[in-house]
């Protein structure tokens, strides 16, 4: 299993990275786990647009799934002969959301491209991943995975806030790929994303071997994240995202 980062900025694309979109490779099947603005462009330097086999968004805010509109573009406009629809797991209301979000009529909206289909919260199979599903601490509906393959275990958080689920999701990962989108300080608002300490607090009561701090918002010093993450007692290996950086899980 191959995890390849394409895009690990916060809240919108920054200069060094777009939005949140990850790549999840193995025996010959693409994952794709969030989509978001200013992904689809740098995407194409890792894959053929039309070579993802199957979606995973993780909730609606536009930096994890707006780039969704051009790749309809692509599967629309530029489909090959004999293609098919992909799937799209997302939130309840994610058809109606992208067809919003590219001023198309819901019905059909971007239905006839892609078979948008509703988180499950049983582990399923994808290709050849088992995925479990769990849902997050986030304002809006959000969700984070776990991906498995193979006895490889990569944790996806999503954006959250502090959260027994992810704790669950992310048990003895060896990647956990986590959002830690705020520095500490007081009076932070609750409920809405982690600190570089905190999801170092949650990797080490999950006993992840590998800590990647994601989701880090482009006016912040990542140098200052990724001292707050050492900070929380995680006794793995910690590091944080950047834009085309690939991890091979075995």
């Amino acid at each position: 299993m191959r995890l390849t980062i394409i895009g690990c900025s916060g809240s919108l694309p920054g200069p060094q990275s777009p939005a949140s979109c990850y790549l999840v490779e193995a025996d010959g099947f693409t994952l794709l786990i969030d989509l978001g603005s200013g992904a689809l462009g740098p995407l194409q330097r890792y894959q053929d647009l039309h070579d993802i086999d199957a979606i995973f968004l993780s909730h609606l805010h536009p930096d994890h799934c707006f780039d969704l509109c051009g790749y309809w573009i692509v599967r629309t406009y530029y489909a090959r002969p004999g293609q098919t629809k992909i799937p799209v797991y997302g939130p309840g209301g994610t058809a109606d959301r992208m067809a919003q979000a590219y001023g198309l009529d819901p019905d059909p909206g971007m239905r006839e491209t892609f078979d948008f289909q509703p988180h499950c919260l049983e582990p399923c199979d994808i290709g050849p991943f088992r995925v479990t599903t769990a849902r997050m601490n986030h304002p809006i509906e959000t969700y984070g995975f776990r991906v498995e393959h193979n006895g490889k275990v990569l944790a996806y958080s999503g954006d959250t806030g502090e959260c027994d689920a992810l704790v669950e999701l992310a048990r003895d990962a060896d990647v956990f790929l986590c959002e830690a989108c705020w520095y500490e300080q007081p009076d932070l608002p609750p409920d809405m994303h982690l600190t570089g300490r905190t999801a170092g607090e949650h990797a080490a009561r999950a006993g992840a071997k590998k800590l990647v701090l994601t989701h880090l918002l482009p006016w912040n010093d990542a140098a200052r994240t990724l001292t707050e993450a050492k900070a929380s007692g995680f006794r793995g290996d910690i590091e944080i995202a950047q834009h085309g950086v690939s991890y091979d899980l075995g």
